[in-house]
């Protein structure tokens, strides 16, 4: 079946980028001249997800706002002919249909997802992380949806990291299927040692789950860090049905990351279509001071 269901958890206070985040939620840092979850909507939209729902903590309105219409605005746009303007602010409104629900404890990624459990149903979803805005050509979502239909499976997507900072992400257990696209058995979120870990694959951002997955989380403890862990439920999911990894074509920033965010915003101004050759000239003189 089509899947036409994401899920965007918003709601991590963002405390590796304080002070920025103390009143702005770290979804709503700009990269270049979009908040970083716009990107993300987008990914999802481009993918053929038509309904969305964002996991969103108390004080975080702004990002409601956001894809809200703006009528003011809209109109002074129209007044004074900045007409592409003005349609650029409505697609952003007309997107998606957009739902949003409050995370009134932060319990972990698990539980933020239990709270999407009335808008998905009993349907298979996406699930697009807050935290990670994923560049490229070809959507990630979509590449994870185009397996969820070959082989009926929960997908996640996946890259390598370094085996000595594996036990700051998760480790995957994967047999090669076909080119990019691996079996995944088993999984563990932040394994204590790189000798504990199956492998340095590790989950970056984005999966695709059937409505399983909620029962599956209603019986798991809380993991690592004292919160739910989505990880932990997909783990009972690999062992019993298996899901599917791809090592997917993208380049993905970690917008809850300092350095994440500045590379995200250097290399997005560069191929950005108005200010791009003018800030590589930029860049090259400001690297000859350097």
């Amino acid at each position: 079946m089509k899947i036409k269901k994401a899920v965007i958890p918003a709601a991590g206070l963002g405390t590796r980028v304080l002070p920025a985040t103390k009143a702005m939620p770290k979804e709503m840092l700009t990269i270049v001249d979009k908040p970083a979850i716009q990107y993300i909507v987008e990914e999802a939209v481009k993918s053929g997800i038509e309904d969305i729902c964002i996991i969103l903590s108390r004080g975080k309105n702004v990002v409601e706002d956001h894809f809200d219409r703006a009528p003011e605005l809209e109109q002074k746009l129209a007044d004074s002919g900045k007409i592409q303007m003005h349609d650029e602010v409505l697609r952003i409104a007309e997107m998606a249909n957009i739902t949003y629900v409050r995370q009134q404890q932060p319990k972990g990624l698990g539980h933020a997802i239990m709270c999407a459990r009335p808008f998905v149903g009993n349907e298979p979803f996406a699930v697009l992380y807050g935290d990670d805005v994923i560049m490229g050509e070809h959507p990630v979502c979509k590449q994870l949806l185009d397996q969820y239909e070959t082989y009926g499976l929960g997908c996640v997507a996946m890259k390598e990291v370094p085996f000595e900072q594996v036990t700051r992400y998760s480790s995957l257990k994967i047999s090669p299927l076909k080119d990019n696209v691996y079996k995944v058995t088993d999984m563990v979120e932040k394994p204590a040692t790189p000798e504990m870990a199956f492998s340095n694959f590790s989950i970056l951002g984005r999966c695709v789950l059937p409505p399983e997955i909620f029962g599956i989380l209603r019986g798991i403890p809380t993991g690592a860090g004292g919160e739910y862990q989505l990880t932990d439920a997909m783990k009972i999911l690999a062992q019993q049905a298996g899901m599917i990894g791809v090592d997917f074509l993208g380049t993905r920033y970690d917008m809850g990351n300092k350095l994440g965010i500045m590379q995200a915003a250097v290399e997005t101004a560069c191929n950005h279509r108005e200010i791009g050759e003018d800030f590589k000239l930029y860049l090259k003189e400001f690297v000859k001071t350097l």
